[in-house]
């Protein structure tokens, strides 16, 4: 009896002291949770707290950079209107160069997704369509306001006042768009899209374009109170897309009255 009690003893002081045990680890798990539930969530406030300086240095770098262009925009500035400090330039960019590219590549995104060169004109649509479209959309992001339009201002500044950057936009950004006006050109004059005429039409496009965003402070001299902005859009979209058709129709009319000629002869 003695020894079954003994026994009976033994195996329940080994169950409560599994019990206890059991009790002991399950505290620790708690704490253990509890600790790494705090650090994931300072992590996470952390991470949220420096996207928002992220994001802020980037709302601040694209107006200004617009505004002021590449060389006349300072860090210090940006910082200044972002509320951040310039460690934040370096930790997120690396420098000025590495902000001025993502900013670049950043707002030319969200650009492209606003106005895409083709507007949503489908493929089996006509090319003079296409081109109107082609147009409407390059306007738009060079003269329309707000955040937006900062890439096609800070485009347009590169393409009269070129940085160390203009290569790379021109791989990555500007020849793209202008081979799709290639192609539409080629498409309306009926020839193939290497040949010279096609590039000088091209070309000419882009210019009156250019020119409307460019000339405002001799536009103004000339013609006192004539403006030109984000509300002409329409008005100038019709203009250089008939202006641009007549002289195309013309050149592709030309090739055919020629073909006419050798036929006779």
């Amino acid at each position: 009896m003695i020894i079954d009690f003994m026994c009976q003893s033994n195996f329940d002081r080994k169950i409560w002291t599994s019990v206890a045990t059991k009790k002991s680890l399950d505290k620790q798990e708690k704490y253990s949770y509890s600790c790494l539930k705090q650090v994931f969530e300072l992590f996470m406030d952390d991470k949220k707290t420096t996207s928002k300086t992220r994001d802020a240095i980037m709302e601040a770098a694209g107006k200004i950079f617009s505004e002021e262009g590449y060389p006349k925009a300072t860090v210090r500035d940006i910082c200044r209107q972002a509320g951040a400090n310039i460690a934040a330039i370096n930790y997120h960019f690396g420098d000025k160069k590495g902000l001025y590219l993502a900013v670049l590549k950043h707002y030319q995104e969200i650009a492209f997704q606003t106005y895409p060169p083709d507007l949503g004109i489908k493929e089996t649509q006509r090319p003079e369509e296409k081109l109107r479209a082609f147009i409407r959309s390059f306007l738009t992001r060079i003269m329309d306001e707000g955040r937006p339009a900062w890439f096609g201002k800070l485009l347009a500044r590169e393409f009269t006042e070129p940085t160390w950057a203009f290569d790379i936009l021109v791989e990555e950004m500007i020849r793209p768009s202008f081979k799709l006006l290639i192609g539409i050109v080629a498409s309306i004059l009926n020839k193939g899209r290497n040949e010279r005429k096609v590039l000088l039409c091209s070309m000419s496009i882009v210019g009156q374009c250019l020119y409307f965003r460019h000339s405002h402070p001799v536009i103004s001299r000339l013609f006192p109170g004539e403006v030109f902005g984000s509300k002409q859009i329409e008005e100038l979209t019709e203009h250089i897309t008939l202006f641009s058709l007549r002289g195309l129709m013309k050149e592709r009319n030309k090739k055919s009255s020629q073909v006419k000629v050798c036929k006779k002869r």
